[in-house]
């Protein structure tokens, strides 16, 4: 994948602000464009999702997932997944057709 990542809490909140969400019960997509003439990607998971352990699994299988849908040449966006009480108990290959619809509706693939 290799995608700039999210890294200040400002970053996120600016997503979250300002950028259009695209909601599933499997996983949440947040898109904004940037000016920093790159893709960004941040993955989330809360407490509400469970422990450590547990929202370091939804974070892997979302990473996972990103790798298979997400092409190189999206352009300058920023990206939130923000993972959700289902999303650890999945497979990377069950998120990713999901995550696939959620970007097609963003209009970031076709």
């Amino acid at each position: 994948m290799r995608y700039t990542p999210l890294t200040h809490n400002n970053e996120f909140t600016r997503a979250y602000l300002r950028g259009k969400s695209y909601v599933h019960p499997y996983i949440v997509v947040y898109v904004v464009k940037n000016r920093a003439r790159r893709t960004r990607v941040g993955l989330t998971a809360t407490k509400k999702v469970g422990k450590a352990v547990v929202r370091n699994r939804a974070r892997r299988v979302m990473r996972a997932a990103l790798c298979e849908v997400l092409p190189q040449d999206v352009g300058p966006v920023d990206i939130v997944l923000v993972a959700r009480g289902a999303t650890p108990r999945l497979k990377s290959t069950q998120l990713a057709p999901v995550l696939r619809k959620l970007f097609k509706r963003a209009g970031l693939i076709e």
